[in-house]
């Protein structure tokens, strides 16, 4: 139906990026870790997703938490599911437990595998509800 409109205005993943909506995991601090954990394709997550399991764009982590263990921790359940997903899918839900400082409290996640701005694949992280 509209294969031969002319396309308005594009969001792109570089401006997500840009303007924050996304966190970029291979920025310098985080890209190692993302490759530790075997990730070949540039992943980044929701700044919401980000702030609830990783570190809280605002606030303070708990004591004895860092930023690095926090994302291993996603990163390890998201590649787990990624194992147990059948082949050829392009998603995969998971759960995160992340600890508050006073107990660990579930987090619905999900992840998509799909072309980037220029259809190179591109994964995103983000929270259940969000698109």
């Amino acid at each position: 139906m509209f294969e031969d409109a002319d396309v308005i205005h594009r969001y792109t993943r570089a401006q997500a990026i840009a303007d924050g909506v996304l966190v970029d995991l291979m920025q310098t601090e985080t890209k190692p870790l993302v490759r530790e954990a075997g990730f070949k394709v540039p992943i980044a997550m929701t700044a919401t997703a980000f702030s609830e399991t990783v570190a809280p764009i605002d606030g303070e982590l708990p004591p004895g938490q860092d930023l690095k263990g926090r994302l291993w921790d996603v990163l390890m359940v998201f590649k787990a599911e990624i194992r147990r997903a059948p082949a050829g899918e392009d998603c995969v839900h998971f759960t995160v437990n992340v600890f508050n400082g006073q107990k660990a409290v579930p987090v619905q996640l999900w992840a998509l595998c799909g072309p980037g701005d220029d259809l190179e694949p591109v994964i995103t992280i983000m929270l259940e509800g969000e698109d």
